[in-house]
Parts: C-alpha cells; structure tokens; sequence
C-alpha cells in the first residue's frame, strides 16, 4: 500500500540509490522541480521511471507550474505562460476577455504537462492577497485582492487544467495572502482574528473545498487559531479549519516539509518528528521536495501507508485524474496559442 509521501529526486535521471528506495518506500506520488527538467523526452522517460518504481500505476506526478515566475518548464522546449497577475490586472476592466484568456493559458500550459506524464499541477493559488504582504511571496502570483476575483479566475484556471486532462491542487489552506515573509526561509506570524480570515482569507478555499480533490497547507502561525503551532502542525487549524469551517475532505498535502517555516530553528523539530507531527494533526500526504536522500528516509521512517480516510480522499482523487484523462478533449496547441496571442493583444489594448 502505498506510502503517505510525495517525494522529490535530485536530478534529471534517477541513480540506482533513489530507485531502490523508491522501490522499498512505495510513496503516493512525485514532484518534479526546474532541476529534474532538461526536454521534453527527457522528462517523459523520468516520469516512467518514477513511476515505475511504484505500486501504484497511476501514481500522480505533480509539478508547480502557475506561470510566470513560479514555472519549472520554460522555453526553449516550452511556451513561456505569464503569470496570473497580468489576468488579475485585466480582469478589472475586461473580466470576460481575462477569464476566456486565463482558462486558455491554463490549459495551454496543462497540455504541455500532459504530453510528458504529469498529471497534477499545483494551482490554483486562492490566497487573497493584502496589501501588506510581501511581493516576493504572494504578488503576481495571486489571483485577486478580493475573494470574488479570486474565486472567479480560480474557476477559469481549474476548467483549463481540466479540459487538458490535469488536476489541481488548491493551495495554502488556510491563506498565505497576508505573509510578509518568505516560508521558505522563516514562519510568517499572522495576527488577523478568526473573523478578518473567515470573512476574507477562507472564501475561495470554501467555494473549491467539493470541486477540486487535493489540497495543500501553507507554513504560517495564526495566532487567533494556534499560537503555538504552525498550521501544518496543528490540529486546530487542519482539523477544526481546514476540515470543519472550510470543509474540505480532499487529499490535504503538508507544504514541503524540508521548508525553512518548520526548521529546529523556528520550533518545527527534526524533519521526521515534524513529518510525524503533521500526519498526527491530520493532514493525509508529505510533501518533501528537495530530493536529500538523508532528509527522506528520515521522512520515510516517520510516516508510514495511506488508510482509513487518508486512503479513501486518494482513491477519489484517483477516480478524479482517472475520469480527467479519459474526458480531455484534443488541442490543437498551435492554433490556440495563436487564439491566445490575440486574446492578450485585446486585453493590452
């Protein structure tokens, strides 16, 4: 059965190291970063590989790509996709033009995904960005300031992955829009009250919570929820928010686990005692990404098989990627592209 984890490798081909334990640990699934990609048959051939060192057929492979800065693939084997704020900026005075625009760089992008085995995108992003937060973190890469606009361009982003036969990830539950740190690095400390996050910050994730199968938590202390605990490693928000207010019973994925959010330094503990730590507050799936071999077998010997409704939120969102590939409907990507070029020089002018 397989085991609670998507891991991370290190390179553009597997060493015989990594596909042995892939073979003995037997995780869910995959992610795959900017340094596991070279061409496109390149990372076909890994995709197989990884997967075929696996249980699990169909294990899902993600990959992180929202366009514009957070994008793994990039020309020249790739078309170059803007990032979501460009929509977000348009949709203001042409919201029509940018939600028929966004949905077609969306799927777009997913067919690109799709035609080299990867299954699962990491979008849509529905952390309402606050005028205080940190550029760097959240800026272009939101899709709003409002949770309507969020909710409306996140609607365009999910039926684009879709049609291309890709399944999202709706990410950080329970919102990263007001970070004014990088997680990466250090815990974002958020002081809003519970009311200010269940009027704002919780929207979009509620409208999304029965629409898309996976989730995703983001590394942050809301001290209105849990002073003490980041909301990966707490019950109170993965159980009585996420769960509960929210109302998601997807697959609920950690951040990475590897993040700078969770070191020893910031409370976090040992990388196996916070990855027993967020299965014990009840999220379903690690998610480690860096590919240190060290660092996941720790993960591995912390976090052991999916079941009981771990198991039962994977088996849904098989049936969903399942029913997702057998529903895609053919692209032809160059004449859509060049639908897409006009659709942005309407919205430019």
């Amino acid at each position: 059965m397989s085991r609670a984890i998507v891991f991370g490798c290190a390179g553009t081909a597997l060493s015989d190291e990594e596909r042995a334990f892939f073979a003995d640990v037997d995780p869910y699934g995959f992610i795959l970063f900017a340094r596991n990609i070279e061409s496109r048959e390149q990372v076909r051939a890994l995709v197989g590989e990884l997967r075929g060192c696996v249980s699990h057929p169909h294990a899902p492979v993600l990959i992180d790509q929202e366009g514009g800065r957070v994008r793994r693939m990039r020309p020249p084997h790739w078309r170059d996709y803007l990032a979501p704020g460009v929509f977000t900026d348009a949709f203001a005075t042409k919201p029509q033009e940018a939600l028929d625009a966004f949905a077609l760089s969306a799927e777009l992008m997913a067919a690109d995904l799709y035609e080299i085995g990867i299954d699962v995108d990491c979008v849509p992003m529905l952390d309402v960005r606050q005028p205080e937060s940190d550029k760097q973190v959240i800026g272009d890469r939101a899709l709003g300031d409002d949770p309507q606009t969020v909710i409306r361009l996140g609607e365009a982003m999910v039926a684009g992955i879709e049609r291309a036969g890709v399944c999202g990830v709706i990410k950080h539950m329970p919102g990263h829009g007001r970070s004014v740190v990088d997680s990466h690095l250090d815990l974002p400390r958020i002081e809003a009250s519970a009311e200010e996050l269940r009027g704002v910050d919780y929207e979009p994730f509620r409208h999304f919570a029965d629409r898309v199968p996976y989730g995703m938590t983001g590394h942050l202390l809301y001290t209105a929820l849990d002073a003490d605990r980041p909301s990966t490693l707490s019950p109170a928000v993965v159980q009585d928010v996420i769960r509960g207010e929210i109302g998601f019973d997807g697959l609920l994925f950690t951040d990475d686990i590897s993040m700078g959010a969770l070191s020893e330094a910031r409370g976090g503990g040992p990388i196996g005692d916070r990855s027993r730590r967020s299965i014990e507050a009840g999220c379903d799936v690690l998610l480690h990404c860096n590919g240190d071999m060290t660092e996941m077998r720790a993960v591995a010997e912390a976090v052991g098989a999916l079941d009981g409704d771990a198991l039962r939120r994977a088996d849904v969102a098989d049936a969903h990627r399942a029913k997702l590939a057998a529903d895609r409907r053919p692209l032809d990507a160059d004449a859509q592209a060049a639908r897409l070029e006009a659709l942005l020089a309407d919205l430019r002018g």
